[in-house]
């Protein structure tokens, strides 16, 4: 399993993520450990709310989880085959820890625009 976490700092996991370009990806080490193997650099013209291309780094992933998102991006991941995971966690590893063992998140902030 594949985890996407959108971070814009590397560091923590941010919201937006129709607009982010940073992503954590993390994958289990074979002993039920998250353990981090990539990190996605994106241009701008990669971000979610810009791309509109065929092919795209997140449709390589199972699971994308973020501090915040619209349905539309809920809608266009699950498009893919990817489950959004919405939380207020801001610990990425311990978040992926979490989906690898089928913990659930915690529920995100309340978000307005």
């Amino acid at each position: 399993m594949k985890i996407a976490i959108t971070s814009q700092n590397f560091r923590t996991i941010t919201g937006h993520a129709g607009k982010t370009r940073r992503f954590l990806v993390y994958a289990d080490d074979g002993q039920g450990n998250a353990i981090e193997v990539d990190r996605l650099d994106l241009s701008r013209e990669m971000a979610m709310h810009e791309f509109r291309g065929d092919e795209h780094p997140l449709q390589a992933m199972d699971v994308l989880i973020t501090g915040g998102c619209g349905q539309g991006f809920v809608r266009r991941m699950a498009a893919w085959g990817i489950q959004v995971l919405p939380t207020s966690e801001t610990a990425p590893q311990a978040a992926a820890q979490a989906v690898l063992e089928g913990r659930p998140l915690p529920p995100p902030e309340p978000h307005q625009h």
